[in-house]
């Protein structure tokens, strides 16, 4: 039935469609399918089924229990002391190590088919005389030495399934996402390789294949070939996010493959085929850049680890950092773009926590440990990090270095698997350290000062350019790239202080460069003649482990135009966003349990955000 109030101007039918004269839908938002919503959920969890977790004090929290967690549901931690996030997350990746996942419960549960094999059958009865450590101890030496006991298939994809089963189980599209995956960790001689696998599908196609490990091999090219033959054998898709680098030794982005050889076109390719990722910030520290290579940034100094690698044998130098860290790792991007043909390096970033205990918690003042041995308590902040019962494994490392970051929030269509799965791909994602701040950032080529104060911002960002994990379409006149952008404070959260431009380029000489660029900043601070910003200031107090939002803004949003631009120079941009300061874990644990932690220890911080880049590349 419809009611017709001009024959020239508009009809409107009481099924619901409203259209003009000309048969155009009268709602603005009719056809847009740019994303809307900034989802934010934990890409690396682990729980009791990764050995070294279990190892290390959570021997009871499994799969289901991180998912329960995850979506704000309170558990009972793991000293029996009830744990709860502040709000539920969007999506979870359980992501527990392939290497002997869930050996460790079958070998205290004397699992059938795992005393099938030899090596089972040994630990089994090692297990059952009270030598459960010294099983545990040996699993963790096979890994480092990459030295396999052979199990049988049967146990292994029980397990498997197992992690598939409880994925499908609290998936619930449009509500919360569970996504199926795992950690591939290949570790040299103690440099960490790790990549996080993740699938777009469900169990009728990832349980057609078991897990690659480092067992099967720790060269990540192997890894891209099994995700391939995945992707060949079932139809579905798959992608891979290497662990933050900055324990990689100087290998994360080395200019070599696994085996020395010199980088080739189709290492570039496969490599960013399955990798558009990057982790950038979680536990074990803050991969963003290094005092030592970046020194002009001010904010560089941030939640640092200089370990080398996870056996803490191999000391790096600052020449050794440019191949660990992100910024440094775009910039050899740049390089390698060039001479390749195609950029290895082309990584979007997100955080995550790699938490060990089952529970995804990033918040200062919810710090539940990064291990179960490590759960609330007034001794903890100065124990050294679970040695995982081999000499010399972060040995010289201090709990109260543990970094309480971070989450992944990714702009998708929808929370299922499918959109945000497809959000990773093209990297429309970005990193947190733990706050759920919003943040939107466009680059293009004809932007406008008034576009950043206007109320549609999305859709003129994506009207008029690419959103961040994009490239820049080529110059047609040679003027300067133009960028939006927009960040607004998480509403539980502290204000912002500034964003910053990050651009990395690479001179005609085929040096590369970096600067930071304060371009949108609270209050009525002026940029000096030095091109530095004065501090936002600081109202944190520690006697009462509280702060206060009388500084800083709950928003900032500008349109900046790149005034060193060269049209013949390859180069990166990526927006970083800092908070006001606000106490750090260790501040709430001195408090809640009366303590005075040494001078040393750092107890306030200013968290962050770090968009994914937009590329540019000249013609020709």
């Amino acid at each position: 039935m419809r009611l017709y109030l001009s024959s020239t101007i508009l009809c409107l039918t009481f099924a619901g469609s409203i259209a003009h004269a000309d048969g155009s839908a009268y709602s603005p938002y009719v056809g847009q399918e740019f994303p809307q919503q900034a989802f934010f959920g934990d890409t690396h969890l682990h729980t009791t089924l990764s050995f070294d977790a279990y190892g290390d004090g959570n021997t009871t929290m499994g799969s289901d229990e991180a998912y329960r967690f995850a979506k704000g549901e309170e558990l009972s931690g793991h000293d029996g002391v009830p744990v709860r996030i502040s709000r539920p997350l969007d999506f979870l990746v359980v992501a527990d190590h392939a290497e002997y996942m869930g050996v460790v419960q079958g070998v205290a549960a004397g699992d059938t088919s795992l005393k099938a094999s030899e090596a089972g059958a040994r630990w089994a009865k090692m297990a059952a005389e009270g030598q459960l450590l010294e099983v545990f101890g040996e699993m963790v030496a096979d890994g480092m030495a990459n030295t396999p006991r052979e199990l049988d298939d049967r146990f292994v994809g029980s397990v498997w399934n197992g992690v598939i089963d409880a994925a499908e189980r609290h998936n619930d599209p449009g509500k919360f996402t569970a996504l199926t995956g795992y950690e591939w960790s290949s570790v040299p001689q103690g440099d960490n390789l790790h990549r996080v696998v993740i699938f777009r599908d469900g169990s009728e196609k990832t349980k057609q294949v078991l897990p690659f490990s480092l067992f099967d091999s720790e060269a990540p090219e192997d890894l891209w070939a099994y995700l391939a033959n995945y992707e060949a054998e079932t139809g579905g898709r798959v992608l891979a996010i290497p662990h933050n680098g900055n324990l990689s030794a100087g290998r994360m982005f080395e200019l070599q493959n696994f085996t020395g050889a010199p980088l080739t076109e189709e290492y570039a390719h496969m490599r960013m085929r399955f990798e558009p990722l990057i982790e950038t910030t979680q536990i074990k520290g803050d991969s963003e850049t290094h005092p030592l290579i970046s020194p002009e940034d001010e904010f560089a100094d941030f939640e640092r680890w200089d370990l080398g690698n996870l056996l803490v044998t191999k000391r790096t130098s600052a020449a050794q950092m440019q191949f660990e860290y992100t910024r440094a790792g775009l910039k050899q991007g740049l390089v390698q773009a060039e001479i390749l043909g195609e950029n290895p390096f082309k990584y979007g970033m997100i955080g995550a926590t790699d938490s060990h205990t089952s529970f995804a918690s990033a918040e200062e003042d919810n710090y539940l440990g990064k291990y179960g041995v490590a759960t609330p308590n007034a001794e903890r902040w100065n124990k050294k990090f679970p040695p995982l019962t081999v000499p010399g494994v972060l040995e010289q490392f201090s709990e109260w270095q543990s970094s309480q970051s971070g989450l992944a929030a990714v702009w998708a269509t929808d929370n299922t698997r499918e959109a945000l799965w497809d959000a990773m791909y093209r990297k429309e994602v970005y990193a947190t350290t733990g706050p759920r701040m919003t943040l939107r950032f466009f680059g293009g080529w004809e932007y406008k000062v008034e576009d950043a104060y206007r109320n549609n911002i999305p859709e003129i960002g994506y009207s008029g350019g690419v959103p961040m994990g994009g490239d820049l379409p080529t110059s047609t006149t040679g003027e300067a790239p133009t960028f939006l952008m927009a960040a607004l404070r998480d509403p539980d959260g502290a204000n912002l202080d500034r964003i910053q431009i990050v651009k990395g380029w690479q001179d005609i000489d085929g040096t590369t460069q970096e600067h930071v660029y304060d371009v949108a900043w609270s209050g009525d601070r002026v940029v000096d003649g030095q091109g530095d910003l004065a501090a936002v200031g600081n109202t944190v107090d520690l006697t009462t482990a509280t702060y206060s939002n009388s500084i800083g803004t709950a928003e900032l949003t500008t349109m900046w135009t790149d005034p060193d631009f060269d049209p013949g120079e390859r180069a990166f941009y990526y927006v970083r966003v800092i908070e006001i300061p606000t106490p750090r874990w260790t501040a709430f644990d001195e408090l809640r349990y009366g303590i005075q932690m040494s001078p040393e220890v750092t107890r306030i911080l200013q968290e962050r955000a770090y968009s994914s880049p937009i590329w540019y590349t000249p013609e020709g």
